[in-house]
């Protein structure tokens, strides 16, 4: 009976402890973003990242592997076409005063219970005089880092969105 209360207890600890708060969906807001067809985003290298374990029984021991890979340009691309914006490759005169530049860069790490969270920040431009519009910074947890930065990259984008 003793030890099924210890491992009541630790299950419980486990459960308790793998719910992880996500900061709040920070936005800085300069000016409104509306007005803007045209988006140019700065590039970005892709991650990739894995998981895995090895599981081992009286019949032998066996191994599991999960690979992602995640680039933060092509989730910011996917989601500025959601919201009706056009990708363009280049700025061009003709299109500066209707375009934004949208820059992603990791702004930090946060220790929590049985990994890590990792923070992003999307700032969005004006193309034709490069004042910052808007900046947006969120935090995303998951199973691997590429799922983190898809995560946080959804949560700013959809802050900075629905702020308006």
């Amino acid at each position: 009976m003793k030890n099924l209360k210890i491992l009541l207890a630790i299950l419980c600890a486990i459960t308790i402890s793998s719910c992880v708060s996500l900061k709040p969906v920070s936005i800085s807001r300069q000016s409104p973003i509306t007005g803007y067809k045209y988006a140019y985003i700065t590039t970005t290298s892709s991650l990739t990242s894995g998981s895995g374990g090895v599981y081992g029984n009286t019949n032998g021991v066996y191994g599991a592997a999960q690979t992602k890979s995640v680039n933060p340009s092509d989730i910011i691309s996917g989601t500025l076409i959601k919201y009706g914006f056009s990708i363009v490759p280049e700025i061009t005169p003709e299109i500066a005063d209707e375009t934004i530049i949208v820059n992603y860069g990791e702004s930090g790490r946060r220790n929590v219970f049985w990994g890590y969270t990792i923070e992003i920040t999307i700032q969005i431009l004006a193309a034709n005089n490069y004042d910052v519009i808007c900046t947006g910074t969120a935090e995303g947890v998951g199973s691997t880092e590429a799922d983190d930065i898809r995560i946080a990259i959804t949560r700013a984008l959809e802050g900075i969105f629905t702020a308006e």
